[in-house]
C-alpha cells in the first residue's frame, strides 16, 4: 500500500493497482458501501471493492486529512496492529501540509436517528463545541467487556491520546464460524484483542481498561467521514457496528434539512448542494 498526496478537491481515493481494463479507482464516499459485516467494504460502478477502510479512514479523520491518494495491490487495506495507530505513524512521518481551499464542514441541524433492535445511533446538533463530540456505549455478556462508555471531542489530540490505539477485538467463540463464512481469515493476537470465556486472551493484555469500547469511537470515526467531510455536530450511540454507522449516514444525507454545509460566512444548505468530498487543511 501506498499512500500519496492529492491536489484539493480530490478526496480520499483508494486505486486498485492490481486490477486492469476497468475502472480501478474508488472513492471514499458514502455511496460507496457496498457491506458492513465486520468491516466497512467500498464498491465503485465497476464492481471494483476495497475492504476494511475504517481504520485508515479514521486515522485520515483524525488527523484532519482531506485529499490522499491510496495505492494497492489487492482487495482488503492490511489490518497491521488492529488499530489506526501504524496509518498515523506513517501519515505523521510522511509530514502533513495544508493546502489553499479553505475547509467545508457538515453542521448537523436536527436530530437523525436510527435503530437495529436494541443498537441505536444519532446525529445530534451540539452548541459550545466546533467539531464532531462521540458519546459511545457498548454493552457484552462477556464480564471481560461488559458495559463501557466513552465521551470524546474529536480534536487530533484526542484521537491520538484516546482513541487511535484501540484495537480491534473479537470472541474465540466465534472463530470457527467467521472463518467458515470466509471472514476473519488474517485475525490473530497480533491484530485483535481475542476475548475467552470472561477473560483476554492475549499476553500482553489491554492497551487501555475501556479498549473496546474506544475501538468502537474509532470505526464510528472511520464511518462517519464517508459523509466526506468533518461533522460539527454529537453522535450518540448504542451498541453501534458499522452497518448501524452506515445506516445513519444515509440517513443523514436522505435528510437534508437536518443539516447544512458551513464555509466561514457563506451557508449552503444539504437541499441545494450535493454532498462531496472537499478539500481543506491536511
Amino acid at each position: 500500500m501506498v499512500l500519496s498526496p492529492a491536489p484539493v478537491d480530490t478526496g480520499i481515493v483508494f486505486i486498485r493497482s492490481d486490477v486492469r481494463g476497468v475502472d480501478n479507482a474508488i472513492r471514499a464516499r458514502a455511496d460507496s458501501v457496498t457491506d458492513t459485516r465486520n468491516c466497512t467494504t467500498l464498491t465503485n460502478k465497476a464492481g471494483v471493492s476495497i475492504a476494511t477502510v475504517e481504520h485508515l479512514m479514521s486515522a485520515c479523520a483524525g488527523l484532519g486529512i482531506d485529499n490522499l491518494i491510496v495505492e494497492l495491490d489487492g482487495a482488503e487495506l492490511p489490518i497491521l496492529d488492529g488499530s489506526s495507530a501504524q496509518f498515523v505513524q506513517v501519515l505523521m512521518n510522511a509530514g502533513l501540509q495544508e493546502q489553499i481551499k479553505p475547509q467545508r464542514v457538515i453542521r448537523i441541524l436536527e436530530p437523525i436517528e436510527v435503530r437495529m433492535g436494541a443498537k441505536s445511533a444519532a446525529l445530534l446538533p451540539m452548541n459550545g463545541f466546533e467539531g464532531l463530540d462521540l458519546d459511545v456505549t457498548i454493552r457484552f455478556a462477556d464480564p471481560a467487556i461488559g458495559v463501557q462508555r466513552r465521551r470524546v471531542e474529536l480534536t487530533p489530540h484526542s484521537f491520538l491520546n484516546d482513541i487511535a490505539d484501540a484495537r480491534t477485538f473479537g470472541f474465540m467463540s466465534d472463530v470457527d464460524a467467521m472463518r467458515a463464512a470466509g471472514l476473519g481469515r488474517g485475525a490473530s493476537m497480533d491484530n485483535t484483542v481475542v476475548v475467552d470465556a470472561g477473560r483476554v486472551a492475549n499476553p500482553e493484555g489491554l492497551r487501555f481498561d475501556d479498549e473496546f469500547v474506544r475501538h468502537k469511537l474509532l470505526d464510528a470515526v472511520g464511518d462517519l467521514s464517508l459523509l466526506g467531510a468533518p461533522i460539527y455536530g454529537r453522535f450518540v450511540a448504542d451498541q453501534p457496528g458499522h452497518a448501524l454507522n452506515a445506516r445513519l449516514v444515509r440517513a443523514l444525507l436522505d435528510t437534508p434539512e437536518a443539516w447544512c454545509w458551513e464555509h466561514g460566512e457563506v451557508v449552503e444548505t444539504g437541499r441545494d448542494v450535493a454532498p462531496a468530498l472537499v478539500a481543506a487543511a491536511g
